[in-house]
């Protein structure tokens, strides 16, 4: 999780998060987009939707929780 001077996500946003931290720990550093909305949506409390795993995605990577490299999406440390 990268710390910035922006405010902290909202908690369910933390929480779908820690969703994501098990799914990169289990065998890669890069998840593709999709892979990411599959683990949101199945995976994350408070998501049921595309919609959803997309708003929460979007919040990720606007404040550098994950970066995109060749459409693939790391983890920042």
């Amino acid at each position: 999780m990268r710390r910035t001077d922006q405010p902290s996500l909202p908690q369910w946003i933390q929480n779908a998060y820690e969703s994501l931290e098990t799914a990169y720990a289990s065998d890669t550093e890069e998840l593709s987009r999709e892979a990411v909305h599959k683990v949101l949506v199945t995976e994350a409390n408070h998501i049921e939707t595309e919609e959803e795993a997309t708003y929460v995605l979007d919040r990720l990577l606007e404040r550098g929780w994950l970066y995109e490299v060749d459409g693939q999406l790391r983890k920042t440390d």
